[in-house]
């Protein structure tokens, strides 16, 4: 069975899942987007698409990658990884549990790829109905659930690496995972980061300013200088890109902070624009990101 075969099925189940009646109308042109490679070390890369950042590591035990993007995109990726190594994909590990990071779970499930991610993940794609990036879904089918779940920590001895991946609690979700390939020295951070932009904080999902400001800082306590270092969103970075994003943000933290303590609402912090003098590096865009703040410090999603 050729590649298209074996993964329309679930193609056609996660586009189901992935998008609300409003957006199939205006689907993305799937057929268009690209994987690009980038090549970290010998045997270690990042994918780019549409959605999260994929980490790849490849090896005599086969390949093991990091987040999936979406549903459609599977056949592509596929091909990019096979262009790499002909070992098939044995583990798929989640960040996470937004659609733009699990999408291709059943496809690569269904071709024998074994699921892991933190207990959250699974509990989160698991209920009747939620929202992710897209909008409200379905309930997850049965076949992009984690077959494999943690609760801290755990480690994967693989193509000659130790992988660790450690939970990081409130953070992007509360469900977030970040690896380190130990003995390559590279990092994959998930949505904890997003390089050189302001993050999704999904208040909903447990996620938190402080969360997200704990992870990086525990990252930078973990890695070194020269360190590779794989967001979620954005391009490959460093140390120096992801201590910036931590400085980033403390001080919108610390300018939000005060607001709320003096009894301001959530619009009229907006309407304040606490973080203009950072909007011209991280993005004029901010309503998003400083509502999401407001809304972690005064305990929404906990």
């Amino acid at each position: 069975m050729n590649i298209r075969g074996r993964f329309s099925l679930g193609i056609t189940a996660l586009t189901a899942l992935l998008v609300t009646p409003v957006v199939a109308q205006q689907q993305p042109d799937w057929e268009s987007v690209t994987i690009s490679t980038v090549k970290l070390t010998d045997g270690l890369y990042m994918l780019m698409g549409r959605g999260g950042n994929i980490g790849l590591s490849i090896g005599d035990d086969g390949a093991f990658v990091i987040d999936d993007q979406f549903a459609p995109l599977t056949e592509t990726i596929v091909a990019a990884i096979a262009a790499l190594t002909d070992k098939p994909v044995k583990f798929v590990l989640n960040t996470h549990w937004h659609g733009d990071h699990t999408g291709g779970n059943e496809n690569l499930g269904n071709a024998g790829a074994m699921i892991v991610a933190h207990d959250n993940v699974r509990k989160r794609m698991n209920p009747d109905a939620f929202k992710d990036l897209i909008g409200s879904s379905n309930q997850a089918p049965p076949g992009a659930l984690p077959v494999i779940t943690f609760s801290d920590e755990m480690n994967f001895h693989w193509n000659g690496d130790r992988i660790h991946v450690v939970h990081v609690m409130h953070s992007h979700t509360d469900g977030d995972a970040i690896v380190f390939f130990e003995h390559q020295n590279v990092v994959h951070m998930g949505d904890t980061f997003f390089a050189g932009r302001y993050p999704f904080i999904d208040v909903n999902s447990g996620g938190s300013v402080q969360g997200m400001i704990a992870s990086s800082s525990r990252v930078l306590g973990m890695i070194h200088p020269d360190t590779k270092v794989i967001p979620g969103h954005g391009d490959l970075a460093s140390a120096v890109e992801l201590r910036a994003y931590r400085d980033m943000l403390e001080a919108a933290r610390d300018a939000i902070a005060p607001m709320l303590a003096r009894g301001m609402s959530e619009d009229a912090v907006v309407a304040a624009k606490p973080t203009a003098a950072l909007d011209p590096i991280w993005g004029t865009n901010s309503e998003r990101f400083v509502r999401s703040v407001y809304q972690s410090l005064a305990g929404a999603g906990h």
